[in-house]
């Protein structure tokens, strides 16, 4: 199972001599993904994250999102698919050339957010996406409408499960704001991804289990106690005897 988490958002300063969260948990994960510009992130730290992560085998991800930094990428924008696939377009080439330079390679793209909720049924939006990004395999909620016009294509596409967010009976995420949208408790979430890896399931909160058939499991590096919530994730499932390694 792969474990990937969500990072160059602006929660590390990526300050010189200082470890933080970022760094730290890129320690832990096997994927990440960088943020390049749509809703967070810039060139410095899209450099800083490339590095590291190069030097740890950490295979990189692209993050990309709506162009829309003042929601953090979390508000849904009914913006029109080519100005959509430009957008994307644009932070794709950031984060590929900068972290080329720090001899890093993206190998994926994982849509961010509102945009990664839209593209579970907005067909238009999926379209203009996997425009912009080409034959990059792209992550993607089980059964969202992007995977399945991406492997219309011939694409790659990888299955992906949270660790951290509520799930609804239909497979969907609780929406951000709502009561059950956010698991905290490491060890509840370390039984929940063992579960998920093990068994190909996973509570909702009406209380039934959901099958998920997934390749990578995301750890937010927002949600709170991160480092610690990904630790615990990682040895609950080396102890379950599933080995923890990128999908690439």
């Amino acid at each position: 199972m792969d474990l990937n988490c969500d990072l160059g958002e602006g929660y590390d300063a990526w300050e010189p001599g200082v470890v933080g969260v970022d760094e730290a948990l890129l320690g832990v994960v096997t994927s990440a993904n960088l943020a390049c510009g749509g809703h967070a992130g810039d060139e410095r730290t899209v450099a800083a994250v490339a590095r590291v992560a190069a030097s740890r085998g950490v295979v990189l991800g692209a993050h990309v999102s709506y162009a829309d930094r003042a929601s953090f990428g979390r508000r849904f924008v009914d913006v029109p698919p080519d100005e959509l696939r430009a957008q994307v377009a644009a932070q794709l080439a950031l984060v590929v050339g900068v972290a080329a330079a720090q001899g890093a390679r993206v190998a994926y793209v994982k849509p961010h957010g509102a945009l990664y909720n839209a593209l579970v049924h907005h067909e238009a939006q999926a379209v203009a996406v996997l425009d912009a990004t080409r034959d990059l395999p792209v992550v993607g909620l089980p059964g969202a409408a992007v995977l399945e016009a991406a492997r219309r294509r011939g694409v790659r596409t990888v299955t992906e499960a949270f660790a951290d967010r509520g799930y609804r009976a239909d497979g969907t995420l609780v929406p951000r704001g709502q009561e059950g949208a956010l698991v905290t408790d490491a060890a509840q979430v370390a039984e929940r991804v063992v579960r998920i890896a093990t068994r190909g399931v996973v509570r909702a909160v009406e209380g039934v289990d959901v099958a998920l058939d997934v390749e990578t499991v995301c750890v937010h590096s927002d949600t709170p106690g991160a480092l610690a919530l990904a630790h615990q994730v990682r040895a609950a499932l080396t102890a379950a005897g599933v080995a923890v390694r990128s999908f690439t």
